[in-house]
């Protein structure tokens, strides 16, 4: 089990790469961003970005589901090659339909949005944005399902660079404001785009397989539901906001939000290289055993990584942007929580993939997303963004449970949940300390230093991990 643990690790190091130098330069772009845009125009981009998701969602999913669990269902090369390209025809068929839909309409949407017209040009730009990243993504599921995680890093990169000199250029040099982020944000993807469609170019051809679509589209358009409930989790919040609130708060949460995520580049590393990791197991025992340790060790993970954010998040805002970003300090904590709970349910999900029992799915997203809109609707307008917050956690905590409940009834596991709860009970606990007793930095830099020495007279650790840790404890 170890060996396939490390094969799994080694990937996702290699996929988080990419997204750790993609999150840093995210962040270090933050006092670009916090100087040339006010809170309000941050607020429009992330409510594009927003409405750029749940497109995606509705257009694309079902086959980026099927496509995953349809690669490996045979090891026919003739097949795998049947499988991409009708993955590909139909996502660039799509994605083009949604574009030319979305620059028609564009006045229309930016009214429905932002009650004026004027943003008309924001959106456009957002659905060119939201053309080539459809396209750039299927091209690099490519890498994730033959497992060349190389690859997939050098175009992770690439694309950044570009995207950064194209974001830079048109915001500080050009002044371009929100456009120019947007515009500079798929600048680097078509170029890339367009380098892989060359690289790729003995792959791919004109050839659409209508019964395999038929078939893929059975797997995967049940999981569309969950899907769009995801997003209303994820983010319904900006809408909600902007319409209850402003773009000003808006703005601020999306501050926020934009820290806490630093943590998603290790949940982003972990669910590239998990799907063909997990389905890879042949063995179903092999498999419970494996995806026991995988969840404990997720919520570990994630759950010190969110107390660090939360811990330490005054300080990171005060080193990241200017002072009317500052506020966005109480954020951090319930949302970075929230992404650790979205990592357990990423581990617990992939047994109902497992055994191909999706079509349910939607019933616990759903409850998760029904939750999240219902406190939105009644938190954001007494407490605004810290409302909104607590929407987002309450509703991936059940999110999460659901799931767990949900796998176990198909594929049950025998999860660890001593451990699971303990890792996450003192975390929380020692994020509450730090933000209720308003710590000083050190303080706050020896809680989070202290999170898995906590674990230890609590008995977290097994004597197998414990001699891994601590080698000269077990040695003769």
């Amino acid at each position: 089990m170890f060996e396939r643990l490390k094969e799994l690790l080694r990937h996702s190091a290699l996929y988080g790469l990419g997204n750790l130098v993609a999150r840093l330069v995210s962040v270090a772009l933050l006092p670009l961003y916090t100087r040339y845009l006010t809170p309000a125009d941050y607020g429009l981009i992330e409510t594009l970005v927003a409405l750029a998701a749940v497109l995606t969602a509705l257009v694309a999913q079902a086959m980026k589901s099927a496509f995953f669990r349809f690669y490996f269902d045979s090891a026919d090369e003739d097949r795998r090659r049947r499988v991409v390209l009708t993955t590909f025809w139909y996502v660039m068929g799509a994605a083009t339909g949604v574009l030319v839909a979305g620059v028609v309409f564009a006045g229309t949407v930016s009214h429905l949005l932002f009650g004026t017209a004027a943003h008309r040009d924001l959106v456009a730009a957002a659905f060119v944005g939201l053309w080539a990243a459809m396209n750039y993504e299927q091209m690099t599921s490519m890498f994730r399902v033959e497992k060349r995680s190389g690859a997939y890093v050098v175009a992770t990169l690439a694309n950044l660079v570009l995207t950064v000199a194209a974001t830079v250029l048109l915001v500080v040099v050009y002044e371009q404001g929100p456009l120019g982020v947007i515009v500079g944000n798929f600048t680097g993807t078509v170029i890339v785009y367009a380098g892989l469609l060359v690289h790729r170019r003995g792959v791919l051809g004109f050839a659409f397989d209508r019964a395999l679509y038929r078939s893929m589209s059975r797997y995967g358009l049940p999981l569309v539901p969950s899907v769009v409930a995801l997003w209303a989790t994820n983010f319904s919040d900006r809408f909600f906001l902007v319409k209850l609130a402003d773009t000003h708060e808006v703005g601020l949460y999306s501050i926020g939000s934009r820290l806490a995520s630093a943590m998603v580049l290790l949940l982003t590393a972990f669910r590239m290289g998990w799907p063909a990791f997990a389905y890879s197991i042949e063995d179903d025992r092999e498999a419970k055993r494996t995806y026991s340790f995988v969840l404990t060790y997720v919520v570990v993970v994630t759950c010190w990584l969110a107390l660090a954010l939360g811990a330490l998040a005054p300080w990171l805002l005060r080193l990241l942007t200017t002072e009317s970003f500052y506020p966005a300090e109480d954020v951090v904590a319930p949302l970075a929580f929230s992404v650790a709970a979205f990592g357990g349910y990423t581990v617990a999900v992939i047994s109902v993939g497992r055994v191909r029992a999706t079509r349910l799915n939607w019933t616990v997203t759903g409850a998760a997303a029904i939750l999240n809109v219902a406190l939105n609707l009644v938190l954001i307008p007494p407490f605004g963004r810290m409302g909104a917050a607590f929407a987002t956690v309450a509703a991936y905590t059940l999110m999460f449970a659901g799931m767990v409940w949900r796998a176990q009834t198909v594929f049950p596991v025998p999860y660890q949940w001593r451990r699971v709860v303990t890792a996450i009970v003192v975390a929380v606990g020692l994020t509450v300390l730090a933000r209720a007793a308003e710590v000083p930095l050190l303080v706050a830099l020896a809680l989070v230093a202290a999170y898995p020495l906590a674990l230890i007279p609590l008995g977290f650790y097994l004597p197998a991990e414990r001699a891994r840790l601590l080698p000269w404890r077990s040695a003769p």
